[in-house]
């Protein structure tokens, strides 16, 4: 087998999901398998080169994981050659700069998203990779879920029928800080630090409603802050002026119907910390992160509305489970290995940076949907 070995510069893999998610579970993960089997007699070798602007954090990661590039000067690593791919987890304010400079040195780029913090500047990205000739790449997660792949199984099967609608729930108490520390880094909650459940979860769901069930036509959403005050990661108390809680209501080109709550101020209640009920003519579904529960139209049983007595049957008895029916990778280290591949063989990806403009459209106009309290149209986005 021969060693392709091909430079990352991760940027941002100090923080919480760009640590533990891309550069541990992912980018790491493929070396300890011992690299990318490529399949014609190649293995690719992911190396990758920590960016950030905290050198002593850079360092520790480096020398917990015998990693020896590390640097806090974008430009003297974009300036690099040998480095082909440029990836950024960082604050979503800092993204687009970031990206640009990455697109201009001629480096493919993958990214989290939000991938800008306005439609026009996610857009512009999207044209800038287009015209410099440069791969590119948005992390859409979730479609690599097991529960959610099972759900795509079943709507590729026909076992819906004709969906009618999609029923989202999504959240769990975040913590303010003072009695117990928060579970999420206080800028979220700043709308000034580009904080807010809306631009974080938005883009998600449309990724998800896109793929699966049809592109998003209209909007209508109610945005609210339930928690005002926070306290950040010294103890100090904070003004929360970002959104902690979402209520959307998504029309599908379909006409499907999509309704998804979004709150970091709910405690959860469910088998999952996100879970779709999907119902069809000819059947129904519920799927989580992992698991996805079925019901068909032949099995349904006919449930009377009594208040008056107790309820004599099990509701969530009468659901059968879907089979795993294969062995299901980290979603973020598959996305990647499709991304590698997509950057050294050409082959099709199409989770790019137009992919993430629409997320970034989509939370733009529920913000708008939600400070106007009207229904917003989604027009279709084109480069």
């Amino acid at each position: 087998m021969t060693r392709r070995t091909v430079r990352i510069a991760m940027n941002g893999v100090t923080g919480r999901m760009g640590y533990r998610q891309h550069l541990v579970r992912s980018i790491l993960a493929l070396r300890e398998q011992g690299g990318l089997d490529l399949g014609d007699g190649q293995v690719l070798w992911p190396e990758p080169v920590l960016v950030g602007r905290r050198e002593h954090a850079l360092r520790e990661l480096a020398d917990r994981h015998g990693l020896t590039e590390w640097s806090t000067d974008l430009d003297a690593v974009l300036a690099d050659e040998t480095t082909e791919i440029y990836f950024d987890a960082q604050v979503t304010s800092a993204r687009a700069d970031a990206l640009t400079r990455a697109i201009a040195a001629g480096k493919h780029v993958y990214t989290e998203k939000p991938t800008a913090t306005d439609t026009a500047a996610a857009l512009g990205l999207a044209r800038l990779a287009r015209d410099a000739g440069v791969k590119h790449g948005v992390v859409q997660d979730k479609l690599f879920l097991p529960g959610l792949v099972k759900l795509k199984r079943l709507i590729d099967g026909g076992f819906f029928g004709e969906i009618l609608s999609v029923r989202g729930e999504f959240g769990y108490w975040v913590f303010e800080g003072d009695w117990q520390e928060a579970q999420r880094p206080s800028w979220n909650y700043r709308a000034e630090d580009g904080g807010g459940i809306v631009v974080d979860m938005f883009p998600h769901w449309e990724y998800v409603l896109h793929e699966l069930f049809g592109r998003v036509t209209a909007v209508t959403a109610h945005v609210t802050t339930h928690v005002p005050q926070r306290w950040d990661e010294d103890g100090k108390p904070y003004a929360a002026t970002a959104d902690d809680a979402a209520y959307g209501i998504f029309q599908l080109a379909s006409g499907a119907v999509a309704q998804i709550n979004s709150s970091w101020a709910v405690r959860v209640h469910r088998d999952e910390l996100v879970e779709f009920q999907v119902d069809g003519t000819h059947g129904s579904a519920v799927a989580g992160l992992r698991g996805c529960r079925v019901q068909h139209r032949s099995t349904t049983p006919k449930p009377v509305w009594n208040p008056d007595i107790p309820a004599t049957e099990a509701f969530r008895d009468q659901w059968q489970e879907v089979p795993d029916n294969t062995v299901f990778d980290n979603g973020f280290k598959a996305q990647w290995e499709l991304f590698l591949r997509h950057v050294v063989l050409d082959e099709p990806y199409h989770w790019d940076l137009l992919a993430g403009a629409r997320g970034v459209q989509l939370a733009e106009l529920g913000l708008k949907s939600s400070a106007e309290g009207r229904r917003h149209d989604v027009p279709e986005l084109t480069l």
